[in-house]
């Protein structure tokens, strides 16, 4: 659920209110049987800071069993804060593990510091969340460089907070309007090959492909040791109940119902699994 504030070309997205917010639960809760949402937000402080953040994860928590948010970085005790009131994950993304490159997409703002972004799986870890989720995004700079330095980050991460467990995940960047670079990014063998790697030197991490890839490469993407997939998503503020007409944080590629989605796994020859214990296994 996209419930937060951004900019993509100087366009500002609106923030939801608080009964907002509910009417997005209560259309997601009647698309499928959810128990588990991911909260994004855009990086804006001062329009969906922590306090707001904090206040759409308590609403949250009184609908889903596990709640996971991919917004700005935040510091321990926040991290420690929003475990409390029933966040069990946290995704951060580098983006690119090449600092010059990264200076160049993120001139100015707190978003520049790339040391600061770099340490924040550090105090998600701290914070003791019980699950961390990092990667980059494929198409900034050299793929194949910025998956080994992923994979090196991820394996100090697991060693060094090992009360958590891990998951990663591999968006690739599509071509977009204002395109001033020339994109870095894997084929669709190329990403079966980084798949199969991760899958082979991290047996227990979890492997999550997102809505941005095509409905085809997911349904076969699935049978190469893929542990999680998102489905229905929307990523405009207000987009599952109120607003259809909000720019997107991303476009979604693979546009198929959670219904859909369920029925290929089934074909495939797999169970779906409508996660609904984390409550119970994450009391803190």
């Amino acid at each position: 659920m996209y419930c937060g504030f951004s900019q993509k070309n100087h366009i500002e997205r609106k923030v939801l209110t608080a009964s907002e917010i509910v009417e997005e639960i209560a259309a997601i809760k009647k698309a499928g049987p959810f128990e588990h949402i991911l909260l994004v937000t855009g990086e804006s402080p001062k329009n969906a800071g922590f306090e707001y953040i904090l206040d759409a994860v308590k609403l949250c928590s009184e609908h889903f069993s596990s709640i996971s948010i991919e917004v700005q970085p935040l510091g321990t005790e926040e991290y420690i804060e929003l475990a409390k009131n029933g966040v069990t994950a946290v995704y951060v993304y580098q983006e690119t593990y090449r600092e010059e490159t990264y200076k160049q997409h993120h001139p100015s703002g707190k978003k520049s510091v790339f040391e600061y972004r770099l340490r924040c799986p550090d105090r998600v870890g701290m914070a003791e969340v019980k699950k961390i989720g990092i990667g980059t995004l494929l198409g900034l700079e050299n793929w194949r460089a910025d998956s080994f330095f992923a994979a090196l980050h991820l394996n100090y991460l697991q060693e060094t907070y090992w009360k958590s467990k891990f998951s990663i995940s591999f968006p690739r960047l599509r071509p977009f309007e204002g395109q001033t670079f020339e994109l870095c990014t894997p084929s669709d063998r190329e990403l079966v090959q980084l798949m199969c790697a991760y899958r082979i030197c991290f047996p227990d991490v979890e492997i999550s492909l997102s809505t941005r890839e095509s409905a085809n490469f997911r349904d076969r993407a699935m049978m190469l040791g893929l542990t999680t997939m998102s489905a229905g998503s929307r990523t405009d503020p207000g987009g599952y109940a109120i607003s259809k007409n909000e720019l997107p944080q991303w476009e979604i590629n693979d546009s198929r119902t959670p219904a859909e989605v369920e029925d290929k796994i089934k074909q495939n020859g797999y169970d779906p699994v409508w996660k609904d214990w984390d409550a119970s296994l994450f009391t803190r």
